[in-house]
């Protein structure tokens, strides 16, 4: 074993479910996640003094659009802050950009640097509070000490371009609740079912993953249900997006943090680190997909999530069946239901395809969840010992997509990550349909959406053909009549005809 092989050797996470006015500030759920990391390990505190490489995964509030806007104080660079807090000077330390990719990224980047020979010990960790960041301003509770008086500005790792369009945006497609349902509903009408049958297969699907988060002390809804309990529309279970109840959407107002702590192998010696705690990152890889939702070739498929499964397990020098462990991004299900298919996993997999809960029942901490399913994989393989997980992380709208292949077998040789760039000119090079911003005339629906408030039906979403092929982006009238008749039979393949709206900047598709 090389002396510059990258290995994880401590993992930890927290979940606060205190009163909102005595919540951890950001800065603290940080430092709490790191503190535990280290004393997985089996080290002191002061080890983080030692730090020379710090990668801090982005907080929901600093994403664009409205959680950005909010008037709260702010770290305005976290990796600064909670370097001072532990008494930390890295010589290199990244705030990531938006995205649940982002952890998974991170660990893949520091890794990197570790087997080049530009860092020894590093720290990967990323928080969520935006439960008590909500019930504090509906409490009117305050914020202290949620800022601090560092004001420069963070390095940031990823990709910074924003998930849709204008145009897609004007029509609610920056909204996950409103998109996912999109490739929902063209699984279904890929695969034939009626929509009865496709809505409990979707609570069969899921109801295994509310088992786990049951038995997870971290889970933010510990709760097992059964599948008709998913599925069934009720004054506590609301329809969202057609065809997601709330019960299949990620929860993203929580109070997690997570780190893993990660050495090479020289360091992790230096330190006393026994073995029996050391986690291999084996196989990785890091793509995006076509990236604006209309550009997609289908909404049935993600190219990126095939390219970089089949890249991580060639580093690994393993195949699906070798796996023993498995956390698929499950943000709703059709990320779970494509991220399968791309891979080579069965729906029913007896191995499970989740080792948290998931984004809905252990709770989705804005773009950090990966980082707890990561975690949670350091526990799981110390307990195989030799066994292998697959750990996967999806941001966006299926857009970013990053996969780590784990296992405390050492890896063999010098420890090589392939540029992302190697993947990403096969996946920019696909075709895809013309896109046109003002349809007008005869046109088919490609995909579609119901939007619900909390009173019921709001608005549809229709992506659709023109009849020139030509792909677009539309609503329907807010008829309460059509959106039902859209939820009552299948929509995907019904024709109508498409127009500018009222308004004079979204489109308007009036199914026939």
């Amino acid at each position: 074993m090389r002396d510059d092989t990258p290995v994880l050797i401590g993992a930890g996470q927290f979940t606060y479910r205190g009163e909102a006015a005595n919540s951890p500030s950001p800065l603290e759920l940080l430092k709490v996640a790191a503190e535990r990391a280290v004393l997985d390990a089996g080290l002191s505190g002061t080890v983080l003094a030692e730090l020379d490489a710090l990668a801090v995964v982005a907080f929901s509030i600093d994403a664009p659009g409205g959680l950005s806007k909010l008037p709260l104080p702010r770290l305005s660079d976290p990796p600064a802050s909670l370097a001072r807090a532990v008494s930390a000077s890295p010589r290199w330390s990244v705030y990531t950009e938006t995205g649940g990719n982002s952890p998974q990224q991170a660990v893949n980047v520091v890794c990197e640097r570790i087997a080049q020979g530009e860092s020894d010990l590093a720290l990967v960790t990323g928080a969520e509070f935006l439960g008590s960041l909500m019930k504090r301003m509906k409490g009117g509770l305050g914020f202290e000490g949620w800022g601090d008086d560092i004001t420069t500005a963070p390095q940031r790792i990823g990709d910074p371009r924003p998930g849709v369009t204008r145009q897609e945006a004007a029509h609610g497609l920056g909204y996950p609740v409103n998109t996912y349902p999109l490739f929902e509903n063209a699984l279904r009408a890929r695969d034939g079912r009626s929509q009865e049958e496709h809505q409990k297969q979707l609570g069969a699907f899921f109801a295994p993953f509310t088992k786990v988060a049951a038995a997870n002390p971290h889970a933010w809804f510990p709760v097992e249900r059964t599948a008709e309990e998913l599925v069934t529309v009720t004054d506590r279970n609301r329809m969202v997006g057609y065809p997601y109840p709330k019960y299949l959407n990620a929860i993203m107002e929580v109070d997690q943090s997570a780190a893993v702590l990660i050495a090479s192998v020289r360091k992790a010696r230096e330190l006393g680190v026994p073995e029996d705690k050391w986690v291999f990152l084996h196989g990785c890889a890091d793509a995006c997909d076509l990236w604006y939702p209309l550009e997609r070739q289908d909404y049935h498929s993600s190219p990126a999530m095939r390219l970089t499964g089949q890249r991580a397990f060639e580093m690994a020098g393993i195949s699906v069946d070798d796996l023993d462990v498995i956390d698929l991004y499950s943000c709703f299900p059709s990320a779970v239901r494509i991220g399968a298919e791309e891979i080579g996993l069965a729906l029913d997999d007896p191995r499970g395809l989740t080792i948290t809960g998931g984004l809905p029942y252990f709770g989705g901490p804005g773009n950090n969840y990966a980082l707890h399913a990561i975690a949670e994989m350091v526990a799981k393989l110390r307990a195989r010992p030799g066994a292998y997980g697959l750990s996967t992380a999806n941001g966006w709208f299926l857009t970013k997509q990053s996969v780590g292949i784990y296992s405390t077998r050492p890896v063999e040789g010098k420890w090589e990550r392939e540029p992302p760039s190697v993947i990403q000119a096969r996946i920019d090079a696909l075709p895809h349909p013309e896109i046109i911003e003002k349809p007008q005339g005869r046109a088919v629906i490609e995909t579609y959406t119901v939007v619900h408030g909390r009173e019921g039906v709001r608005m549809g979403i229709v992506i659709g053909r023109d009849s020139r092929g030509r792909r677009f982006v539309a609503q329907t009238p807010d008829d309460p009549e059509i959106l039902r008749d859209l939820e009552s039979r299948e929509g995907v393949g019904r024709t109508g005809t498409v127009g500018p709206h009222p308004d004079g900047v979204r489109n308007l598709f009036v199914p026939d």
